[in-house]
């Protein structure tokens, strides 16, 4: 209940501009044939951002046991060059977003919010928004 009341207020508040922005931007990186892996990421951070209350963002290796072109090599070299142009702005970004959620007690939730959506900047690629219930299954 906590959560879908956290999920109402963060909408309401800027989660939709948020998970509006970010598909905005995947849907300018399919534009471009060489940027559909990040254009995929940023729908999935996207989803993360509009109700990110009772979700984690875990790797798609670790929720289906396999092993995938995003999950490996090419999806580690993906992340590196994301981090370098898009990542690490982001996660700042949401560094400082989540700070200053953090000077009320009211926004102490929504900060924690920006810090794992933080998390989701680093290293996007090969990863997956699911219910924590399915996470905690999944890094048993």
């Amino acid at each position: 209940m906590l959560g879908l009341i956290g999920n109402i207020i963060w909408f309401v508040f800027g989660g939709f501009f948020l998970g509006i922005g970010w598909w905005v931007f995947g849907i300018l990186m399919y534009v471009f044939i060489i940027t559909i892996p990040w254009a995929k990421a940023c729908f999935v951070i996207g989803q993360f951002c509009f109700l990110p209350f009772g979700k984690e963002v875990i790797s798609r290796k670790k929720l289906t046991q396999k092993g995938d072109i995003g999950t490996g090599a090419l999806g580690l070299i993906g992340n590196i060059v994301w981090v370098i142009f898009a990542g690490i702005w982001l996660c700042i970004a949401h560094g400082i977003f989540g700070i200053l959620c953090f000077c009320t007690i009211i926004g102490i939730p929504f900060g924690i919010q920006h810090f794992k959506i933080a998390g989701a900047c680093f290293a996007p690629i090969g990863m997956m928004v699911v219910d924590k219930k399915t996470a905690k299954e999944a890094k048993k």
